[in-house]
């Protein structure tokens, strides 16, 4: 049975969501989540949150899905040993740091990856079932056959967002928000940046970041039969009519297999952008998958019927089948959940009938009013011995008592068995000037100038790479290592190709991969390739190192959403780097923001520039050799003039990474660094290193 998963941002939406036929509710809890700014609960709102779920046959999915720093770790502990002790039914997590520590604490728990890890292929399922978790979330972007060949061989349990909004950027990879404001997706206080107006150029008032809302309820049944778990109704800051009312018309589509036009009349009343789109999941990727939230007269009305839907009634929702005896020597009923949970009751001794005698049929009747309770009567099975009276007065005295044991039964947390947590290690890093390594985007940045530099790595694409073995063994001689740049985003059907090129270029004496994703690891270790992590694995604490340490990495890049006391103080489990100059990439997304808006994939003639409302611009530039989009910081990361400040980190390298630059701008920014050039505000940015996240 595919599962109905709600969203719940306070008390209200959470019943909303339960007395509108929702299998499971996710919720957040304090600080750790991804909607920081719904209302939330706290640890005391948390308990009777779930058991009000709990006693209603409803799961609770608690989100701890942001990333978190060392000095968190301690509250993140903290508030997994509470949830346990509430008897949460799963967390949903997306830093591997949190993965590790729920493993610990609370192992009994089922822990899945959040749509924030970024999983879009089968290997990056494997891995997560590897990393001890029994559900994943999947990228939003994938189409149905893709969805479809990742339940035929997952051995974990697969999630689908169904309904809601859909981000623009792949889920976990956005850092618009934190450049911009200092607020970050990945920590919860995304500020929507992505929905405001942009021009090509020039700013125009247009919104070519801003898509519609994802809509599903017609492919559930394709879903289900396609083998995927859960369904997920995205909404945790949207107010308790919408959760009520989208909740609702999934519902009924689940149990009836159809969606009639008044249903779809009801997702529009209560949230759209200029309708709906299913454009990732039919394959039909383009314009049209666009659109903004339009001001529209409230329905006051509908909004109030859609609250009577949970303020007004108690919806019965758990089926209990009743059994009994009515004899000369006593009067006893019970009352079974369908978990099994059973309670018995003893009344008082029947008496002789004066005219007419009970029956097993009246018994039923009186037992069937279940009414202002979670229950609904299934049936019931009850033994009368003739000539006997026993009152209605009796009778449902002792349903309400049962019902209520049933609930109390239903309710109850039972103390967990919490593991023990230690301080993680922290491996020291080294001393002195990091190692100079360099990325590049394009051949022609790998100039005369930059091989001289010798740095320590040099990045180059792998589609760069493979198109010419020969100038890429020619590289070889010329610099330490030679180390493939993967792109961030590959698709199942996409690794064939790619593992050919890794195979390729391992013959042409190129020994080490770049991985931006999970998925990838696997792959680049088939292939007999060393990995290096980098900025996409979102390393942000210690944990987290540590446990790339356990899969042998040879390095990883920091979160550059991190400060340099952070960066400091992680643990060095592999070599740490980080970037000193840059466009920091914000975004990469599946739908080519350039092809959007001339209709004709004109990727390869050079980059474009979105352009916000205060005039600044943000470049926009292929991902790799594919036509998915990645969206530039308009300002250069710069930190070749505090040399001073990075030898202080004990990072094993510093990372200058050349995107739109020609030749001429490789080797001037090189030369810079020789002479430590002084920063320039107008085109420059410290980036988060020093004034952190809000």
């Amino acid at each position: 049975m595919l599962e109905l998963l709600a969203p719940a941002g306070s008390m209200e939406a959470l019943r909303a969501a339960v007395e509108n036929g929702a299998d499971a509710v996710y919720l957040g809890c304090g600080s750790f989540n991804a909607r920081q700014s719904a209302k939330n609960f706290t640890v005391q709102t948390l308990a009777e949150a779930v058991k009000y779920c709990h006693i209603r046959g409803v799961a609770v999915h608690l989100t701890l899905n942001t990333l978190v720093s060392d000095r968190e770790c301690k509250g993140v502990a903290q508030l997994i040993a509470q949830a346990a002790a509430c008897s949460v039914d799963a967390f949903i997590v997306q830093d591997l740091g949190v993965v590790s520590l729920c493993r610990r604490i609370a192992p009994h728990i089922p822990i899945h990856g959040s749509t924030q890890m970024t999983i879009h292929s089968l290997p990056g399922v494997l891995l997560c079932q590897r990393l001890g978790m029994q559900r994943v979330v999947l990228s939003r972007e994938l189409n149905r056959e893709e969805i479809r060949y990742i339940c035929e061989n997952s051995p974990i349990e697969i999630e689908v967002f169904a309904h809601g909004a859909l981000c623009m950027c792949y889920s976990g990879q956005c850092y618009l928000s934190a450049a911009i404001g200092g607020r970050s997706g990945n920590r919860g206080r995304c500020a929507q940046p992505c929905r405001q107006s942009y021009g090509y150029g020039r700013w125009e008032n247009k919104y070519p970041l801003s898509l519609k809302d994802n809509c599903l309820v017609g492919d559930l049944a394709s879903l289900e039969a396609m083998g995927v778990a859960s369904v997920k109704l995205e909404g945790r800051m949207k107010r308790p009519e919408y959760v009520a009312a989208v909740t609702g018309v999934y519902r009924k589509a689940l149990d009836t297999g159809r969606v009639s036009r008044e249903q779809m009349n009801d997702l529009h009343r209560a949230f759209n952008r200029q309708g709906f789109t299913d454009g990732y999941y039919a394959g039909r990727i383009g314009p049209e998958m666009f659109g903004i939230r339009e001001d529209t007269k409230e329905d006051t009305g509908w909004m109030k019927d859609v609250r009577q839907t949970y303020e007004a009634v108690e919806n019965p929702l758990v089926p209990v089948r009743f059994r009994g005896s009515v004899t000369r020597s006593g009067l006893w009923l019970s009352v079974t959940d369908p978990e099994g949970r059973t309670c018995r009751l003893t009344g008082k001794v029947p008496e002789e009938a004066r005219l007419v005698a009970v029956d097993a049929d009246q018994i039923a009747m009186r037992l069937s009013k279940t009414g202002g309770t979670p229950y609904a009567f299934a049936g019931a099975q009850i033994e009368v011995e003739p000539g006997l009276s026993v009152s209605a007065a009796e009778i449902n005295s002792l349903r309400r008592d049962l019902l209520s044991q049933l609930t109390a039964l239903r309710g109850r947390s039972e103390p967990p068995r919490l593991g023990h947590i230690d301080n993680p290690r922290i491996y020291p890093g080294g001393r002195g000037t990091p190692a100079l390594t360099v990325q590049v985007t394009e051949r022609e940045q790998v100039t005369e100038r930059l091989l001289k530099n010798r740095p320590e790595v040099l990045y180059v694409p792998i589609h760069l790479l493979a198109k010419d073995p020969d100038w890429c063994a020619a590289l070889g001689n010329r610099v330490r290592e030679v180390c493939a740049v993967l792109p961030r985003i590959v698709h199942d059907g996409e690794l064939p190709n790619l593992k050919n090129a890794m195979v390729l270029l391992k013959n042409a004496g190129v020994r080490s991969v770049l991985v931006g994703n999970l998925g990838l690891l696997a792959p680049a270790r088939e292939c007999g390739m060393a990995i290096r992590g980098d900025f996409g694995l979102n390393i942000f604490n210690s944990r987290s190192m540590n446990l790339l340490r356990e899969m042998e990495l040879a390095s990883a890049m920091l979160s550059f959403e991190m400060t340099l006391p952070q960066m400091r103080d992680i643990s060095k489990a592999v070599n740490a780097e980080i970037f000193a100059y840059g466009r920091l990439p914000l975004m990469v997304t599946e739908n080519c923001i350039i092809k959007n808006r001339t209709g004709q994939c004109t990727c390869n003639q050079g980059p474009v520039r979105l352009t916000d409302k205060t005039g600044a611009d943000f470049p926009v530039i292929k991902d790799g050799a594919s036509c998915r989009s990645v969206l530039l910081n308009g300002k250069k990361l710069y930190w070749l003039d505090r040399q001073e400040d990075l030898d202080r980190l004990g990072i094993w390298a510093e990372r200058m990474y050349f995107t739109t630059e020609n030749p001429r701008e490789v080797d001037q920014v090189l030369a810079n660094r020789v002479r430590s050039a002084p920063f320039d505000p107008g085109a420059c940015t410290r980036g988060l290193y020093l004034r952190g996240l809000d």
